[in-house]
């Protein structure tokens, strides 16, 4: 019986939706399957993940991003990049030599306005019908929620940053 692949999205304010994806990504690699993460907006820097995922077959990791977009002033060269990454996504999709792909962080692309929501559900819908996909980012569009078989929101009830604990090395990255 051949599987069908599923379509997930990790949203909402809390804390977890990319680890919660990587949780999935083991998954896929220990039954023998092949692994795509794709990250938007994220910057280059040494993520515990990124440190670990060089060390593992079958994973190819790409980075698509300058860091978060927090300054108006260079919008236009992060939207470029994001829309670069957005090809390289269509392109690792349709290639259909993967099991799992993980699109980090693309549900900020139609927020941000760097992209139309209706290109992302065109890939989505355009994809090999044995691949999953999971989409991570706050504030998931309402038509992303309507495609996907399976959707999460995540949403924070306490967090350490917010009684002034800093992010620490190998939880928050």
């Amino acid at each position: 019986m051949k599987s069908r692949g599923r379509i997930i999205i990790n949203t909402g304010n809390g804390k977890g939706k990319t680890t919660a994806a990587l949780g999935t990504a083991f998954r896929t690699l220990g039954h023998g399957g092949k692994v795509c993460v794709i990250q938007f907006l994220k910057g280059q820097g040494q993520y515990g993940e990124r440190v670990m995922a060089e060390k593992i077959d079958n994973l190819d990791w790409f980075i698509c991003g300058k860091g978060f977009v927090f300054k108006k002033e260079n919008i236009d060269s992060d939207r470029d990049v994001a829309r670069e990454g957005f090809q390289l996504a269509l392109e690792k999709v349709k290639s259909d030599q993967y099991d799992l792909v993980i699109l980090d962080e693309i549900t900020y692309l139609p927020l941000y306005d760097f992209l139309d929501v209706t290109k992302i559900i065109e890939l989505l819908e355009g994809k090999p019908d044995r691949l999953s996909i999971i989409l991570t980012g706050r504030d998931a569009d309402p038509q992303l929620i309507e495609v996907a078989d399976t959707v999460t929101v995540m949403e924070p009830l306490k967090h350490a940053y917010d009684t002034g604990i800093k992010a620490q090395k190998g939880i928050e990255f």
